[in-house]
This record gives C-alpha cells, sequence and structure tokens, in this order.
C-alpha cells in the first residue's frame, strides 16, 4: 500500500474521532472536533497532489478516495442537523434548520447520482476527470463545515453570532455549487447516458 492510501485510510479512521468528539462533554470540544474534521479534509488535497505528482494512482485509491471524502462531508453535515443551534442565528432564525435540512439532502441526493453516473461511465469503459466546479464545491462545503462547527461554543456572543452567519452563507453557496457542479458534469460527459449502437447481424 502506497503513502496515498495509507493518508486516505488515516482519514477514514478520523471520522470516528470527529464524531466522538463532536458529541463528548469538555469544553470546546466542538472547537476540537473542528480541528479533526479541518485536518481530515486536509488530507484529501494531500493524499491526491502525492498520488499525481509521483505518480501513485491506483485502482483503490480512486475507490477509496471519493468515498472518504464523502462519508466525511456527509457525517458533519448530519452531526450539525443533531445541533440545530448554529443554523438558527441572526436572520435565519425560524427556519434556519428546515433550510439546511432542505440543503444537506440536496447534497447528498447529488453525490449519489454523481456516484451512480461514474459506475455507468465505468462499466461502459469511459474515464470522468474531475472538474472544476467540483473541486470549487468541495472547498465550499469544507469551509463552511469548519467554520460552523468552530462557532458553535460561541454563539452565545455578537462575534460567535456573526462568524455563525458567515458560515451560512458558505454553506448555502456550498449547496448552490453542488447542485451547479453535479448538473455541470452530468451534461458535460451525456455521452455516458446515450444508448450503445448494436451491431446489426
Amino acid at each position: 500500500m502506497n503513502l496515498p492510501n495509507k493518508i486516505t485510510l488515516t482519514r477514514i479512521c478520523m471520522i470516528p474521532v470527529f464524531v466522538v468528539l463532536f458529541y463528548v462533554g469538555f469544553p470546546y470540544h466542538e472547537v476540537v472536533a473542528a480541528a479533526v474534521f479541518a485536518l481530515a479534509a486536509f488530507t484529501d488535497f494531500l493524499d491526491g497532489h502525492i498520488a499525481r505528482k509521483y505518480h501513485l494512482v491506483t485502482n483503490m485509491g480512486k475507490f477509496l478516495d471519493p468515498i472518504a471524502d464523502k462519508v466525511l462531508v456527509s457525517t458533519a453535515f448530519i452531526l450539525l442537523l443533531t445541533r440545530p443551534g448554529v443554523f438558527e442565528v441572526s436572520f435565519f432564525a425560524g427556519w434556519g434548520t428546515i433550510f439546511a435540512g432542505v440543503c444537506v439532502a440536496v447534497i447528498l441526493a447529488r453525490e449519489l447520482i454523481v456516484s451512480g453516473f461514474r459506475l455507468l461511465a465505468v462499466e461502459r469503459g469511459i474515464v470522468l476527470a474531475a472538474d472544476k466546479l467540483g473541486k470549487i464545491k468541495t472547498v465550499l462545503q469544507d469551509v463552511s463545515l469548519a467554520l460552523l462547527l468552530t462557532v458553535m461554543p460561541f454563539l452565545g456572543s455578537g462575534v460567535g453570532v456573526g462568524f455563525a452567519v458567515a458560515g451560512m452563507v458558505l454553506f448555502t453557496l456550498s449547496a448552490i455549487a453542488t447542485v451547479v457542479s453535479g448538473v455541470h458534469y452530468v451534461v458535460k460527459n451525456n455521452s455516458v447516458l446515450k444508448e450503445e449502437k448494436k451491431e446489426q447481424p
């Protein structure tokens, strides 16, 4: 097993640590959980960079890396929905949790659709490369999640609420980018959906 794959496995192992830290009761545990999340998110960039730079791309890496990324982000979104106070700030109060729940549902749906699309492409022998919109979507998701996690202990202060609102704005942008990137990805690679022509006998 090469280094990028080991880093990816480390990211997967960090997910249960992140979950425990999110719920365990000690002062500012959410901040520590946010730090673990941010470190795990950084490894997503690190393993891909090393794999491409040193030509260490493997089938295991192609399989594990997107799974690790999606499980990490999905877990963080779902955990935040169990502590909805961070969504009910400023002008989001009263409907922030509902809005966040809809956004998370859309994000998860997009990931499932794109994963199925990639599986169909593999079956047809088509290689689909990641695009810039997908990378922008990932960055927005990671930054918004890290920010929302970090401000949770500080929601009683004006500064904390301000940062929570900034996190919600980034979260909204990440949901929009998720939809746009998903549609763009499918449209750009629409050849995957075309029926194969059967040879005439």
